[in-house]
């Protein structure tokens, strides 16, 4: 990659972290300065500051994915439902402290779905524990559950707010969220809680 492309995600990510949900308030001219670039650099690498962060994000959630898969070897003392239910306490806190961050991914995955986006590496992520779940399931049926779960937590984060009118629960509390989470999970894999 070009270094002065680099250079500018690396600017980028790290006005990201530091803005947090304020990510309207990254500029092009601050990101330059911090990459110590040109400002027309932006629009010749990445077309606009919108596309530049959507590219940004995906790279920060890569990252977090990449740990989920991490987390799934690691956990001998789970069993494989306490390692999906603790990998979806995580995803959901994640979605929920990073939400500017977490809504562009999401929305960016909806709209210009790819092979390899951030919503199908969770989705390989999360395979191998719902299989190790239910392996009275065939495969075809543990995909079409693993992309139920997925498709929910992605759909609870967008719409919290329905959430709680429709069903009393506020997902932006932690408890709430776990117990809801839970919920949804035993629902998918069809267990009793």
């Amino acid at each position: 990659m070009d270094n002065n492309k680099e250079a500018i995600m690396q600017a980028a990510i790290g006005l990201i972290d530091e803005k947090g949900e304020r990510l309207n308030e990254i500029t092009v001219r601050e990101i330059c300065k911090r990459a110590n670039v040109g400002l027309g650099l932006v629009n010749y690498h990445f077309g606009s500051k919108d596309k530049l962060i959507e590219l940004c994000v995906e790279r920060i959630i890569n990252g977090i994915v990449s740990r989920f898969r991490e987390f799934r070897e690691t956990k001998d003392g789970l069993t494989p439902l306490e390692r999906l239910e603790y990998l979806g306490n995580m995803t959901l806190s994640f979605l929920f402290d990073r939400c500017a961050v977490s809504r562009i991914s999401v929305l960016t995955d909806m709209r210009m779905p790819k092979e390899n986006d951030n919503t199908s590496r969770t989705y390989e992520a999360y395979l191998p524990l719902v299989s190790a779940c239910r392996p009275d399931w065939d495969t075809e049926k543990v995909r079409r559950k693993t992309f139920c779960l997925i498709t929910v937590m992605q759909q609870a984060f967008l719409r919290h707010e329905a959430v709680f009118r429709l069903l009393g629960t506020d997902l932006t509390v932690k408890e709430s969220r776990e117990a809801f989470h839970k919920q949804v999970l035993y629902d998918i894999l069809e267990v009793r809680i």
